[in-house]
């Protein structure tokens, strides 16, 4: 039997460090998968949870790990501390998120409510749209929430009423009000304008899954393209004959 070449035995380990490489990606994405599997039961379940009011929140002693909780509050919007959130996205339309402090009933906390959305003014970018923020108690649903999310920004944030980003100690400091560390993303009938069509909360399970398919199909394709052109091609240009022809 004929040793195997050097090409041979390079070949062989590469294919080995590929398929080793990208079966264990794939069996990292699954992990992935199941993680946010759990993380998308949690919101779930805790979507179905019974409402709190503004004493729970209170009260609690760990806000986020009651994060996606329904609400139902009761108190006072903090007039003049809105801030409305730059390049928002709702229904494909690109406009503004609207933040309001609502100061929670019977305390001198507030919690941060991401209102809702409302489309921009594009022929004067330096312009708000008028919400009514009304200065009596009103009574708001919801769910808890992080702090909004964050775009990519250019240069330091700024200090206006619009601003491409923001976060909660920062607003905290800025107003002088002590804001709880989660927000409430407000849901419910919309009278004052904004829309509320806010997207599904979801965990992307099936993007990981899609990727752990994607990892375990290059993983297969290694193995076959090494068997090909390792065995079955050569003999394909070689044919081995058993006797020769009398």
């Amino acid at each position: 039997m004929r040793s195997r070449s050097l090409r041979f035995w390079i070949v062989t380990a590469a294919t080995i460090f590929t398929m080793a490489v990208t079966a264990s990606l794939g069996v990292w994405q699954l992990g992935r998968a199941a993680h946010k599997q759990a993380l998308q039961e949690q919101i779930t379940q805790s979507g179905q949870l019974p409402a709190w009011t503004g004493r729970d929140l209170l009260q609690a002693p760990d806000l986020e790990s009651a994060l996606h909780r329904p609400v139902t509050l009761s108190g006072h919007w903090v007039q003049g501390a809105s801030v409305f959130l730059d390049n928002r996205q709702m229904n494909g339309r690109v406009g503004f998120f609207l933040l309001t402090p609502l100061r929670i009933e019977g305390s001198e906390r507030a919690v941060l409510v991401q209102r809702g959305w409302v489309p921009r003014d594009f022929t004067d970018r330096s312009r708000v749209p008028a919400i009514d923020t009304p200065e009596h108690e009103v009574h708001i649903e919801g769910r808890l929430a992080p702090s909004p999310g964050k775009l990519y920004q250019l240069g330091p944030a700024g200090t206006g009423p619009i601003r491409q980003n923001v976060d909660i100690p920062g607003l905290s400091q800025e107003w002088g009000i002590p804001l709880l560390v989660v927000s409430v993303v407000q849901t419910g009938e919309a009278s004052d304008g904004l829309q509320r069509d806010w997207p599904r909360v979801t965990a992307d399970v099936y993007k990981h899954h899609g990727y752990a398919f994607q990892w375990f199909g290059l993983c297969a394709l290694a193995g076959v393209l090494y068997v090909w052109f390792q065995f079955i091609s050569p003999r394909r240009k070689h044919p081995i004959h058993g006797s020769e022809a009398r």
